[in-house]
């Protein structure tokens, strides 16, 4: 078919979709006869008409890529006991249900084991693609995975030069809380950060640093500890005993603010009366301690969608890329902060 001379452009993957009322990842699968996917027969018989009609043919070069053959994705994460995750799985578990893909999740331990049943899902082809969300520096299944060509991401993590980072905006966490108890009139403020080679917590203490000096802060000192309970508790007490003139604390995490509460009871402080408390990261406990905790909620959900729509890029064909999610830090103010005496 011709117009004006000049033969008709090929119809795109997106076109079809689109006429059929339906995802390109799922007008890609039907099309090209995935096995084990499962459509109502009339979605099938939307998508291969509206191919027909649109005499759509697969790009030459598509056609040599490596397909999805099983609709799952594996997300591997750090820590099944750390609420934050949950965020993140949520996320990209709904996002997989409207793409038409499920998510398999692996725990990240430290004792092999972890790497064995990766390693086996890679080989045996049982996932289509990879979320990694360990915090482990140097994991040991980046290479596996570059040599075996699977289609993977690095969420809440930066691997340098892998152009496979989804990530928040971890500093920009780090301004809004800083200027929220600057407002207050802190001037004497401390950070509990994450624990050395930490990504997410390095760069969260990062924009603390930039933040506090642009303030030009009296006192920022900062104290490392494990995004648990015990870690910010421990962090807690170095800075305030150190630093006795301190009047807030922000912390990089909320298991860590919980740690830093118990701390400063210990050590006979009124929250917020004497020391203000902040955290990076919401969920629903922090609206029920005592004082409610004032945080700063990220885009957990949306993070993990994102990884998920990144690992599906890959498979219909899109060179990876490094991601940032675009929905800003947003502080709840609720009543562990409050003006300094």
């Amino acid at each position: 078919m011709e117009r004006d001379g000049r033969q008709r452009s090929r119809a795109r993957l997106e076109e079809v979709a689109r006429s059929a009322g339906v995802s390109k990842s799922t007008a890609s699968r039907i099309l090209n006869g995935s096995p084990g996917l499962v459509v109502r027969p009339e979605t099938r018989e939307r998508v291969l008409s509206a191919a027909s009609r649109l005499r759509y043919r697969p790009h030459a070069a598509a056609r040599g890529l490596k397909r999805a053959q099983t609709g799952a994705l594996g997300l591997l994460i750090p820590n099944l006991t750390m609420p934050v995750y949950s965020r993140i799985v949520r996320g990209a578990v709904a996002r997989a249900f409207e793409r038409d893909v499920t998510v398999v999740l692996v725990e990240d331990l430290d004792d092999g084991s972890t790497d064995r049943s990766v390693e086996a899902l890679v080989r045996s082809a049982r996932t289509d693609g990879l979320m990694i969300a360990s915090s482990r520096p140097g994991h040991p299944l980046r290479g596996l995975l570059g040599r075996a060509g699977i289609p993977h991401v690095f969420v809440n993590r930066c691997v340098a030069r892998s152009r496979r980072n989804v990530r928040m905006a971890d500093e920009l966490a780090m301004v809004a809380g800083l200027d929220h108890l600057y407002a207050l009139g802190h001037r004497r403020i401390g950070l509990i950060a994450g624990p050395a080679g930490n990504d997410p917590g390095a760069r969260r203490a990062a924009g603390f640093r930039a933040h506090a000096e642009s303030l030009s802060l009296e006192v920022a000192p900062i104290a490392e500890g494990h995004f648990t309970e015990a870690g910010g508790a421990e962090a807690a007490r170095r800075l305030l005993r150190g630093e006795s003139s301190l009047t807030a604390l922000a912390t990089g995490g909320l298991s860590q603010a919980v740690g830093a509460l118990h701390a400063a009871w210990e050590l006979g402080l009124r929250v917020p009366d004497d020391l203000s408390v902040l955290t990076i990261d919401d969920l629903a406990l922090a609206e029920y301690l005592r004082p409610p905790l004032t945080t700063v909620r990220m885009p957990l959900a949306e993070l993990g969608a994102a990884a998920v729509d990144a690992v599906l890029s890959q498979l219909e064909g899109g060179d990876p890329r490094d991601l940032v999610v675009e929905t800003r830090p947003e502080v709840l103010i609720r009543g562990s902060t409050g003006r300094p005496r």
